[in-house]
């Protein structure tokens, strides 16, 4: 037997004798047509796939190989171009219009055969029946067939037309009984009534299918080229996403682009419905079809997916499955999905669109409303709403929106941006609880109070005494009042919030909660928020570390991040720098993964970073961070959010020396309901502090009394401000005040030891001061904490002399001892507690940029665009906290990340 590579080498040079010299009639008495037999020509642009012609060769080996297409997927060229390369004998017979009865047919078949040098003997005969052949004709032909040396290469292109169950059932038989002597390839649009499982597990079928059939990006460039068309890679990428790798599509757009003045900017922008591929297929696909089928299919055309039973919602019949089963085994243009779903290929979905509002004028909202009420009493939400939009039916967008129990969508989740576009064209004139409850919504994410508040009280007077059907409107307004709440800090009224909504959750079906955790999330992230604002921290603490816990993926992504930022803040101000820095990366993680493309949430993450920052003396990498949260979509409204930014700035402004602006960073500035403790009391000691740096002791003394005990870190603070004020009493009695549990901060017990420290010394007890001084070392080194030490610098120079407290600052806050006598050199920092994390690709670029390459040669080596590898670059300098290349490599070495 030869093997492939035989077959094609002897084939180089040698005709393939397809076309019959003579010409015999068939059973009717009209002549065979020559040009069935004709191969067809290939056109100058015909673009060769190597990929392809390796998988036909697998044809030579099994007795069966089935090529399946829709019409213009370049099925027959691609048999052509691989037959033109195989030893003959080669029989090709093409099946246009006519008369294909199993007599006319197998008529053909032997013509192509006796034509192709493999002529049947007497034996066999000729049919005389257009209807029927005998059992001898094609048991001869088998038999001679299975004993030939050499195979017969049998074609038959445009198989589909062959519609006839007996001719499927005879050919089968032929195929196998000839054995080895037969290697049959059928060209079809439509699914052979050949029995394919059979041969699919014995191995002996080759396929080659629409999904292989398709150009890729960059077989789709090549095309292009070949029709004088030279566009960019991306370009070319983009006409495939658009016609699937249609070929007819592309050779049609290829031809178009090549006569337009910007053919790039063309094959972006051009209308299908105005193409020549609109002609193609309305000729090749739609005209084909039964009136039944094309009205369905210019219904259907509205949907990006649909079912028979979606179908059938549009056209007001019941004959959507036979149809669709039928359009989808013709390759007609209609895609399977799983679960007995379809979708149209887009283009002819573009075109159908356009035929549809020309044949049915004024039809086509009344589709989109009919779509969206079938997909909302089944559950389709996110496809409901793009339909009632397309409707212009507002109330049946917002009631579905409302009655999913999905309101908090338009807060977090990937699609929130999109909903909020979807219902922006809604108009004033739109009135209902649904729409009023989605304005309101809109309002108070933009922390418009006075719109959304209003909106929000109407519609729990439309509410108000509601059936059980209302309850998960009334559980949106219960949300609705939890963040209205949060902005104005008030606790009463998100305790209120918070029991309604535990009372309504009993009223709503437990499969819609499941359905939308983020709604949970967020109301308890406004609970919890609200609670930390009013200094209720345990409180506060249980209730985010619930939505911390909150399952649902991408719909809670922003109520986690939130929630651990505020628990990241809650440590911090309880005097844990190190939780506080744990938490806040991860709170960034949560934002930071991939499919992220910007930073988001409210930024108080980034903020509690920067005032760790400040406390380890890292000043430039705080004030990154500060304007870092200042630029993401956060709200100062946000009372929180507001103070913990304030915190961050203002002892940022100390450390700098720049006390007057400190004084007024301190200051939220945002109205709310109750004073929060915590953040009154970071106010005063900003306040007290700058008055004592001025001279002014009393004041000071004044500005502490605003002073929380109950916070004790702000009272730490308060008790060294009263030592350097020469308050030596008050100040110990502060520290006496706290509980010992209380102190267990790391942040508390440097800032208390530091306190006694420096009271011993001024009494004159050193040995007392170098021991807490000592201790205030130890727990302050393994957080970095320097700057207490470098704001005390006066009086705790002096104490450091000795050896062994030198030992205990070397190397995190003074300079390590030199070795044997060689002077000091700058030392690196230390890696930080929790590492700077990069992804595996900005890893890459960060190691190109340490060799000093360019964007655009970093871009060149990784293969990515200029614009991604920029991308990249922000991202590494956001985590490194830097701006510039050469700081970033200096930073990522300090952190022995190069």
């Amino acid at each position: 037997m030869s093997t492939v590579a035989d077959i094609h080498a002897s084939a180089q040079g040698s005709a393939v004798p397809i076309v019959p010299a003579l010409s015999p009639t068939d059973p009717l008495g009209d002549p065979l047509l020559r040009t069935r037999f004709a191969l067809p020509a290939r056109p100058q642009t015909y673009l060769r796939r190597q990929r392809l012609v390796d998988h036909l060769d697998q044809a030579l080996r099994t007795p069966l190989t089935l090529l399946n297409g829709p019409a213009g997927a370049g099925k027959t060229l691609l048999a052509a171009d691989w037959v033109s390369g195989v030893v003959p004998p080669v029989a090709w017979v093409t099946f246009d219009g006519g008369d294909h009865r199993p007599g006319v047919f197998w008529a053909y078949v032997l013509q192509a055969l006796r034509a192709c040098g493999a002529p049947a003997s007497d034996a066999v005969g000729t049919p005389d029946n257009a209807s029927g052949v005998g059992d001898r004709l094609l048991s001869s032909l088998a038999a001679e067939l299975n004993v030939r040396d050499r195979p017969v290469l049998l074609v038959l292109d445009e198989y589909d037309r062959v519609t006839d169950a007996k001719v499927a059932e005879q050919l089968e038989f032929v195929l196998h009984h000839a054995g080895p002597g037969l290697r049959l390839v059928l060209v079809s649009r439509t699914e052979p009534l050949l029995p394919l499982h059979r041969h699919r597990a014995a191995g002996d079928l080759t396929e080659i299918r629409s999904a292989e059939l398709a150009f890729t990006p960059e077989e789709a460039a090549t095309l292009l080229e070949l029709h004088g068309v030279d566009v960019p890679i991306q370009a070319a990428r983009n006409l495939v996403d658009r016609t699937r790798g249609w070929a007819a599509g592309l050779s049609l757009s290829a031809l178009a682009a090549r006569d337009s003045s910007d053919p790039e900017r063309y094959l972006k922008e051009f209308e299908a419905d105005r193409s020549t591929v609109a002609d193609f297929l309305l000729a090749e696909v739609l005209k084909g079809q039964t009136q039944e089928a094309q009205d369905l299919l210019l219904r259907v055309s509205v949907l990006e997916r649909f079912c028979p039973d979606l179908a059938n919602a549009l056209t007001r019949r019941t004959d959507a499955e036979p149809i669709l089963t039928g359009l989808h085994r013709r390759n007609a243009f209609v895609e399977g999905l799983e679960h007995a779903w379809y979708q149209l290929h887009p283009l002819f979905a573009e075109i159908l669109r356009a035929h549809l509002r020309v044949r049915l004028p004024g039809l086509e909202p009344e589709l989109h409303r009919r779509a969206a009420q079938w997909l909302r009493r089944h559950g389709h939400l996110p496809e409901t709403l793009a339909h009632s939009a397309a409707a212009d039916d507002w109330d049946l967008a917002a009631g579905a929106l409302v009655d999913d129990l999905a309101i908090g969508r338009l807060f977090t989740g990937p699609s929130s941006h999109d909903l909020a576009q979807l219902f922006s064209p809604m108009g004033a004139e739109v009135k209902s609880p649904a729409t009023d409850l989605v304005r309101a919504a809109h309002d108070l994410s933009r922390h418009d109070l006075g719109h959304g508040l209003v909106r929000l009280h109407h519609v729990q007077e439309q509410l108000a005494g509601g059936t059980r059907d209302g309850a998960a409107a009334r559980l949106s307004c219960a949300l609705l009042e939890a963040l209205a709440a949060r902005l104005t800090g008030c606790p009463p009224q998100v305790e209120k919030a918070a029991e309604s909504a535990a009372e309504l959750r009993q009223e709503v079906p437990a499969h819609l909660l499941d359905k939308h955790p983020e709604l949970t999330a967020l109301l308890l992230t406004h609970v919890g928020s609200t609670l930390l604002w009013a200094g209720r921290f345990e409180d506060a603490r249980a209730v985010l570390t619930t939505v911390v816990g909150t399952p649902g993926g991408a719909s809670t992504v922003a109520p986690r991040e939130e929630a651990m930022g505020h628990l990241a803040l809650l440590d911090y101000l309880n005097g844990w720098p190190g939780r506080a820095e744990r938490k806040a990366l991860a709170a960034l993680s949560e934002t930071d993964r991939p499919g992220s493309h910007q930073p988001s949430g409210s930024g108080i993450g980034r903020l509690v970073l920067a005032a760790v920052a400040v406390d380890r003396d890292e000043l430039d990498r705080a004030q990154v961070l500060i304007d870092e949260a200042a630029a993401l979509p956060s709200s100062t409204r946000d009372p929180v959010t507001a103070a913990a930014r304030a915190l961050a700035a203002a002892r940022l402004l100390m450390a700098r020396g720049k006390m007057r602006a400190a004084v007024e960073a301190a200051d939220p500035a945002v109205p709310a309901a109750v004073a929060s403790p915590w953040a009154t009391s970071q106010e005063a000691l900003v306040s007290a502090a700058a008055h004592l740096s001025e001279g002014r002791a009393d004041r000071a003394a004044e500005a502490l009394q605003s002073v929380s005990v109950d916070q004790p870190v702000c009272a730490v603070q308060a008790a060294s401000i009263q030592l350097a004020a020469r308050r030596p009493a008050a100040a110990l009695d502060l520290l006496d005040s706290l509980h010992a549990e209380e102190r267990t901060g790391p942040a508390l017990t440097v800032g208390a030891s530091l306190v006694r420290a420096r009271a011993a010394d001024a009494a004159g007890d050193t040995a007392t001061a170098r021991k807490l001084l000592a201790r205030a070392l130890l727990d302050a080194r393994r957080e970095r904490l320097r700057r207490p030490f470098l704001d005390g610098e006066a009086w705790i120079r002096p104490l450091m002399a000795t050896g062994p407290l030198r030992d205990l600052a070397a190397g995190w806050l003074t300079p390590a001892p030199s070795l044997r006598g060689k002077p000091t050199g700058p030392q690196p920092r230390p890696a930080p507690l929790v590492a700077v994390e990069l992804s595996a690709r900005e890893q890459d670029v960060l190691e190109r940029v340490a060799r000093m390459m360019s964007t655009e040669e970093i871009a060149a080596d990784l293969c990515l665009s200029v614009n991604t590898v920029k991308t990249h670059l922000k991202s590494i300098y956001r985590k490194l906290a830097v701006n510039r290349r050469g700081e970033a490599v200096r930073r990522a070495r300090d952190l022995r990340m190069l």
